[in-house]
């Protein structure tokens, strides 16, 4: 049995909670809004899993002492926004070499740094990995057979995390790519927004697939320019996170894009999806790095403009319908003319 402090109390630190309290570990799980640990304790259920019941032994605190003192991994699951601060908050407290695992998916929009990154930045003494892959709380919290990868620096760290977390349906692939595994974690909540729009639009799923299809090569095209791995791209936390974030309905990229494609402003839909919509933050990230490893990101450049400077989403399509003529295999060779 390990000690986990879970720290996060939305709903994919819950099902996180949920999945390793199964395994038999002891749970703390802390946040910093009272109502939440409140809520938590009184209720023993996250309003945004309706059904799955916290188990009586299982802790909730707003002490941040009492969560990570003594533990051996802790799971970072605030949302992206908050992921600096709450390491702040943290760090005098971390034991040289103690385990943080990330779970959130984002990248800093002021420094264009991975979650994993600013976590290893703020606490230099911990070791730092990253949890990630098609997840969907709802689903994971239910017991639904789910695939992901975690990735370490060292095979040894991703190992014993692999230990704590998979069971028969929890499958748990190990990677050394963090890197890789944080983009396309990061980088497909914001073509997700692009499926969710064209669902708002009336399209069809030819325009879902060819949006889900390209969109990973423009995810991989970045990725791999900054040193992720081809694999990782066309792996779990690539084109199959990618698929369930696109598709799904629990998502709340995709239902953002829905209510965008239907004409409400990103401010609107954000707040009609009463949750955080983490490609609305990385979607500017994402173009800052495409112009610094000079890549082309087509889809994501037209988010930003439907996001952030007014675009009608109807014309965004036209525009990339419309881009210049391309080859899609482009090593390929012709049959001489």
């Amino acid at each position: 049995m390990a000690k986990v402090a879970v720290l996060g109390g939305g709903s994919w630190g819950i099902a996180l909670a949920v999945l390793l309290h199964k395994n038999g570990h002891e749970i703390t799980v802390w946040s910093a809004l009272e109502k939440e640990i409140e809520m938590l304790s009184s209720e023993h259920e996250h309003k945004m899993l309706p059904g799955v019941k916290l188990a009586d032994d299982m802790k909730f605190t707003t002490d941040e002492k009492e969560a990570v003192t003594g533990k051996d991994m802790l799971v970072m699951a605030v949302a992206s926004s908050y992921t600096r601060a709450t390491a702040r908050r943290i760090k005098d407290l971390i034991a040289p070499g103690q385990i943080i695992v990330n779970v959130a998916k984002g990248i800093e929009e002021d420094t264009v740094m991975t979650l994993t990154e600013i976590i290893e930045q703020e606490i230099p003494q911990c070791q730092v990995a990253v949890l990630s892959g098609p997840s969907h709380a709802e689903e994971v919290s239910r017991g639904v057979p789910t695939t992901i990868v975690v990735g370490a620096k060292k095979k040894s760290t991703a190992e014993y995390i692999r230990s704590l977390f998979m069971n028969e349906v929890f499958r748990v692939y190990i990677s050394p790519d963090i890197l890789g595994i944080e983009l396309g974690g990061s980088l497909k909540n914001v073509v997700a927004l692009a499926a969710g729009i064209a669902d708002g639009l009336g399209y069809g799923d030819n325009t879902k697939a060819a949006l889900i299809t390209r969109g990973i090569t423009e995810i991989g095209r970045l990725g791999i320019a900054m040193g992720g791995l081809y694999e990782t791209f066309s792996g779990l936390t690539g084109i199959g996170d990618l698929i369930v974030t696109c598709a799904s309905m629990h998502s709340r990229n995709r239902r953002a894009g829905i209510l965008i494609g239907q004409g409400m402003s990103m401010e609107e839909a954000m707040a009609e999806v009463k949750m955080v919509v983490e490609g609305v933050y990385s979607a500017k990230a994402a173009m800052q790095l495409a112009e610094k490893y000079n890549v082309q990101l087509p889809i994501i450049e037209q988010v930003n403009k439907v996001l952030f400077e007014g675009k009608p989403a109807s014309e965004a399509v036209k525009d990339l319908m419309l881009r210049d003529k391309k080859i899609e295999v482009s090593d390929a060779p012709w049959e001489e003319e």
